[in-house]
C-alpha cells in the first residue's frame, strides 16, 4: 500500500516518522512505497492556536489530493497536534486519513496503563488528547499548559531541543507521575524524540509517535487493510 504522509509540522518530526517508519517495513519483510507532501508549520500554528479549523482542513485536503494524484491509497498526518481539525478534514478528504490518535487507547489499556501523563501542543494536553481516551484516564499539568505548550512548539519550529528545555520536559513528566499518578508519560507531540531520546528519565516514557508508525508500517506490509485500522476521528 502507498502510504502518504503529510510533513513539514515540523520537519524533525517527519525525519523520524520517515526513519522509523522505513525501519518497521523493512523489520516486516516488506519494501516501502512512500510519498510525503511538505506543510507549513507556522501557518499550522496560526491556525492552531486561534483554533481555525476549516482554513487548515483546506490546506490539508489540498496536499492530499496532491498525494493522491502521486498515487497514494491513505494519508497520516505527522504531527498529533494537526489532529484538531480533523472532523473537517474528513469531510474535505480524497483519501482515507490514518489516524495518530485513535490508536492510542488500545494500546494504553492492552499495556496495562491505568493513568498516562500527556506532554504536547496546548490543545492536545487540555483536551485529554481531544477526549478520544475511554479506557485509559489522562492527566497533565493544568497550570503550566501554557508553558509546556509554548516550549513544546519551540521545538518543533526549531528542530532542536536545548538543554533547558529538556530539562523542563523531564522535570515535568517526573512530576505527573509522582503529583498525579501518571504510569506512563506519553509524547503526544511528535518532536519531543529530540527531548527523550536516549534519555533515562528514571519512569516509563511512550512515543506516541511508534504506535502510529507500527500502524502505517502494517498497512504497507499488507499486515493490515484500511478496513481493520481506526480512520482519524
Amino acid at each position: 500500500m502507498h502510504i502518504g504522509l503529510i510533513g513539514g509540522i515540523g520537519v524533525a518530526a517527519t525525519i523520524v516518522y520517515y526513519q522509523r517508519l522505513t525501519a518497521a517495513v523493512a523489520e516486516r519483510g516488506a519494501t516501502l512505497d512512500l510519498t510525503i507532501s511538505h506543510g507549513d508549520i507556522q501557518t499550522l500554528i496560526q491556525n492552531n492556536l486561534a483554533d481555525d479549523r476549516q482554513p487548515q482542513a483546506e490546506i490539508f485536503a489540498r496536499q492530499i489530493d496532491q498525494l493522491k494524484g502521486a498515487g497514494c491509497d491513505c494519508v497520516a498526518l505527522t504531527s498529533l497536534g494537526a489532529h484538531y481539525c480533523v472532523e473537517e478534514l474528513n469531510a474535505l478528504s480524497s483519501l482515507p486519513v490514518v489516524s495518530g490518535v485513535a490508536p492510542l487507547d488500545a494500546y494504553f489499556a492492552a499495556e496495562g496503563l491505568g493513568t498516562v501523563g500527556l506532554l504536547g501542543t496546548r490543545v492536545v494536553m487540555r483536551t485529554r488528547l481531544y477526549g478520544q481516551l475511554e479506557l485509559t484516564r489522562a492527566v497533565a499539568l493544568d497550570d503550566e499548559i501554557d508553558t509546556l505548550g509554548q516550549t513544546y512548539q519551540d521545538i518543533a519550529v526549531a528542530g532542536i531541543c536545548a538543554p533547558g528545555q529538556q530539562a523542563e520536559l523531564l522535570d515535568a513528566g517526573k512530576r505527573m507521575v509522582r503529583d498525579l499518578g501518571a504510569d506512563a508519560i506519553v509524547l503526544a507531540g511528535t518532536d519531543l524524540n529530540l527531548a527523550f531520546d536516549g534519555q533515562g528519565p528514571g519512569y516509563r516514557v511512550i512515543d506516541a509517535l511508534d504506535v502510529h508508525v507500527s500502524v502505517l508500517a502494517d498497512l504497507a506490509s499488507g499486515r493490515l487493510s484500511l478496513d481493520e485500522v481506526a480512520m482519524t476521528r
